[in-house]
């Protein structure tokens, strides 16, 4: 067993950048590997749906030009979990085709083990059946009728497929949707690591310096692991890390301070203690693995359910401002007069978004006294077909400009539009129907590497 391990989380998500000082300045050292989450459901449904990314591929292209070299001359294992955003198999696709992007300007060749999370229908209808998939935070229930409208439903693994990866002596590791500490706690576990410190050590790395002060999403980690603790570093010694930013940290998106759950287990963390070791190094000790008593996962998947068109608008009339409720209400009677034969009220919806007043809370909080002197409305129309919901946000749209208001001076028109056109495409809307978690107990799930070569003749 090693004594030590030392690993780079590269950044908070690959292509969110990092500067290529902390990359040197870690390499000052002997690496095992370096780590780097590349998706997340933060940005919605869509982009799980459409097969799309939400971080472009010349970002994540630069991101992964400036350390596969070094890595592979250095024999530094690479390793990049939900490729792609979302990391279904699209995305994987995608983030293969950068590689050999690369792999072809800087005339390198690599073995990649590849592991896709991609769900078949036959599986889910079995935890369908069986009654496995109960909602995570807050979903309904699942619709068996959505099963066949599912759009790249993935399952959200842990580590085991990884460090089968790692077994395989690949280079790189391009990983479908995972736990982001599976990223970097696969590699410690295989090693023989304390599971509770890999994981909590991991749960830290996979938003890179985002643990430190000031705080870097778009920057580097340095994680040195031991049999009984771990520390955290910042790469770029414009940051450091102290005992508060790294406990905050640990509790970052958890409802509970003392613990968080991942695929292994509850990661205990009711005994850890936090210790600076300098003013930018942090050492951890004291947190343990209690080990789940059945297998779990977490899984995803998106449902199309419409189109979008929205349009853009400020008020700046401060009698408009005031009687915002009566405009909306006159709007939507008049688009649903107009639309009689076209579309019922139930094959649309019309959203008014507006900012300044509750824009962002929504009926959560009262309006603001006095109201603002300005406003800025967003209008969205989800309807069918990209035509229709064009159709809907226009009559949406002037009926706004025009609706009448008690107190009204002006007839000239309630809205400013900044652009012109003022009507904007939105595209396809997907919703998550599956976002559930799995009872997997003797189900037929394995997450096999496949190992490919990639660049050379």
């Amino acid at each position: 067993m090693k004594s030590e391990i030392r690993y780079l989380s590269l950044c908070g998500l690959l292509g969110y950048g990092y500067a290529p000082e902390s990359l040197a300045r870690a390499l000052q050292e002997p690496l095992d590997f370096i780590g780097v989450d590349g998706g997340s459901t933060d940005p919605g449904p869509y982009y799980l749906g459409s097969g799309k990314g939400f971080v472009k591929p010349l970002q994540i292209k630069r991101d992964l030009s400036l350390v596969l070299k070094t890595a592979l001359e250095r024999k530094i294992v690479l390793i990049i979990g939900s490729a792609g955003g979302s990391g279904a198999r699209p995305h994987v696709e995608s983030t293969l085709g950068i590689l050999r992007e690369i792999a072809a300007e800087q005339k390198l060749r690599f073995q990649v083990a590849v592991i896709y999370s991609d769900l078949d229908t036959e599986l889910l209808q079995k935890a369908v059946a069986e009654n496995r998939l109960s909602p995570c935070g807050g979903a309904p229930e699942f619709r068996a009728d959505d099963l066949p409208r599912l759009c790249n439903p993935v399952a959200q693994f842990g580590t085991d497929p990884i460090i089968e990866a790692l077994q395989s002596g690949a280079d790189v590791i391009v990983s479908g949707r995972c736990c982001d500490t599976a990223v970097f706690a696969a590699y410690p576990i295989l090693h023989g690591f304390p599971a509770g410190l890999a994981l909590h050590a991991a749960k830290i790395a996979e938003c890179g310096a985002l643990c430190a002060r000031p705080v870097g999403a778009n920057d580097s980690l340095l994680v040195t692991l031991c049999p009984d603790s771990f520390t955290v570093e910042p790469a770029n010694p414009i940051r450091k890390c102290t005992p508060d930013s790294v406990a905050a940290h640990s509790l970052y998106e958890q409802p509970d301070p003392e613990c968080f759950y991942e695929p292994e287990g509850k990661i205990d963390l009711s005994q850890s203690v936090f210790t600076a070791l300098s003013d930018r190094a942090v050492k951890v000790s004291g947190t343990v693995l209690i080990p789940a008593e059945r297998p779990t996962l977490k899984l995803e998947g998106a449902v199309r359910c419409g189109f979008r068109s929205l349009t853009i608008a400020g008020i700046r009339d401060p009698r408009a401002i005031a009687e915002l409720d009566t405009i909306e209400q006159g709007v939507r009677q008049a688009v649903d007069g107009n639309l009689k034969g076209v579309l019922s009220d139930d094959q649309y919806t019309l959203r008014f978004l507006r900012y300044g007043v509750d824009g962002v809370t929504g009926c959560i909080e009262a309006p603001p006294i006095p109201l603002p002197r300005e406003v800025g409305l967003l209008i969205e129309a989800i309807a069918p077909t990209q035509e229709l919901a064009d159709t809907v946000i226009s009559l949406a749209r002037s009926s706004a400009l025009h609706q009448a208001f008690p107190n009204r001076k002006a007839t000239a028109g309630n809205l400013a539009f900044p652009f012109s056109p003022s009507d904007f495409r939105g595209g396809e809307v997907f919703e998550f129907a599956l976002y559930h978690l799995l009872d997997a107990s003797g189900l037929p799930l394995t997450f096999k590497p496949e190992l490919i070569s990639i660049g050379g003749c």
